[in-house]
């Protein structure tokens, strides 16, 4: 006993054991040995503090903001209900450019304009002679230079 003051006694009340190099909770702030350091080995009371977890919706994958005391499953559950942006019955389109040329029925998803007549057209009839553009400044023929 030359160094009595030297460690902390264990806050866990059934472990009360003198560590030398004694771990602070840094939630309720007491000394605890090596077997009992975390917030699930000493039951601490103020874990919740520290446990923060932010709900995520299954649906859309957008993190959930919930307030102090709330429900994490009944906030979700108002998500879904109110402002979730998931329509499973609703997709968007990914195609959504259909060739202007008479008789075609293809659609692209980016839109291919033609530089005269500034129409939109898939990418077999993207070529003024391909779609007989009949419109803009210069003379479209099938003849070379």
């Amino acid at each position: 006993m030359e160094f009595p003051d030297l460690g902390k006694h264990c806050s866990e009340q059934t472990c009360k054991q003198l560590d030398f190099l004694p771990f602070k909770c840094d939630v309720c702030e007491q000394a605890f040995c090596k077997d009992h350091f975390t917030c699930a080995a000493h039951k601490c009371p103020f874990a919740f503090k520290k446990d923060v977890q932010v709900p995520v919706c299954p649906l859309c994958n957008n993190p959930i903001p919930i307030r102090k005391g709330e429900i994490p499953d009944a906030v979700v559950g108002e998500h879904i209900d109110r402002d979730c942006k998931y329509r499973p019955g609703k997709r968007e389109k990914i195609f959504t450019y259909r060739c202007s040329k008479a008789g075609c029925k293809k659609k692209e998803m980016l839109q291919v304009a033609c530089d005269q007549c500034h129409g939109s057209f898939c990418i077999q009839h993207r070529h003024p002679l391909d779609h007989g553009c009949k419109r803009g400044s210069r003379a479209v023929s099938t003849a070379g230079p």
